[in-house]
């Protein structure tokens, strides 16, 4: 049985004539007449009765007519769902991102993305970047946002740079400033203060903690294993400062005092990743174009 006997089969069956239902189908009435003949041999049963002048359905026609009209009306269903998501007005986006990139780059982006494509669910996932990695691979998430170089070589994932962005040192405006008062410091000038670090797997706690071994020292932690929102909750209620992104630090609103890191300062570089080997949907596609273009 094949989809276009069934249109057919429906449009003799509305018109009752087999020259007009050829018309509305667009079709030469032989062709139309002879693929209904194909139907009725494969279903064992006639569907017509032909007089001249005269085509009413048979019993067997009378049962399948509401069950093709509902398989017409399916297929145009389906194809009406797949042009929603060429057009973008439905689908998902799966997008794994840092959890200082949730705070800091995603939010105008996705703002948006929302505006123009209202339709489209965006899914996040906050994690680290050797996570985000893993889900990316097992085909979990569509794009994801990583800090460079990547925790292990992934010749799998294709990797594009979006941004390098400095880090600052933000800490109470209660406290002593940092650095002896100094408009900016160097990490060196870290050594002997309380650090509020973030957990184990954080892709900022290995750059700091590594930075601070480069300037000759171990970092002194008063408190570790946060996420970014308690990092600087921590830091707002003095309890010691953080290295944390400058675009984390500039909207974190008040009680965070924000001093630059003297040159040749410490940054980190973003990139946006996909799988190599499936193209993202044309959702993701889109939210990458924007995110590449911001």
């Amino acid at each position: 049985m094949q989809f276009q006997q069934l249109q057919y089969f429906v449009a003799v069956a509305e018109t009752r004539h087999f020259t007009r239902a050829a018309e509305t189908v667009h079709v030469a009435q032989p062709s139309l007449s002879q693929q209904i003949r194909a139907l009725e041999r494969e279903l064992g049963a006639d569907l017509f009765l032909r007089a001249r002048g005269n085509i009413t359905l048979t019993d067997a026609g009378e049962a399948l007519l509401p069950l093709a009209r509902r398989i017409l009306a399916d297929a145009d269903t389906a194809r009406h769902e797949v042009l929603e998501l060429v057009q973008l007005r439905s689908g998902r986006v799966r997008l794994g991102a840092t959890p200082s990139l949730c705070t800091g780059l995603l939010p105008d982006v996705l703002r948006a993305f929302h505006d123009r494509y209202p339709g489209v669910r965006l899914l996040i996932e906050e994690g680290g970047s050797h996570d985000l990695v893993r889900e990316l691979a097992r085909g979990a998430l569509d794009l994801a946002l990583v800090v460079l170089p990547l925790p292990t070589a992934s010749p799998a994932l294709t990797t594009v740079e979006l941004l390098r962005e400095d880090l600052v040192v933000v800490s109470s405006p209660e406290a002593p400033r940092p650095g002896g008062g100094r408009r900016t410091v160097r990490i060196a000038d870290l050594e002997g203060e309380r650090l509020v670090m973030f957990r184990h797997g954080y892709d900022l706690r290995e750059l700091t903690v590594a930075a601070c071994r480069s300037a000759g020292f171990e970092p002194d932690f008063a408190v570790e294993g946060g996420e970014m929102d308690a990092v600087l909750g921590f830091v707002r209620a003095g309890l010691g400062m953080a290295v944390v992104p400058r675009m984390v630090a500039a909207r974190s609103g008040r009680g965070l005092r924000v001093t630059p890191l003297a040159r040749p300062g410490l940054h980190r570089t973003i990139a946006l990743a996909h799988r190599s080997d499936v193209a993202p949907p044309r959702a993701a596609r889109e939210l990458q174009r924007m995110l590449l273009e911001r």
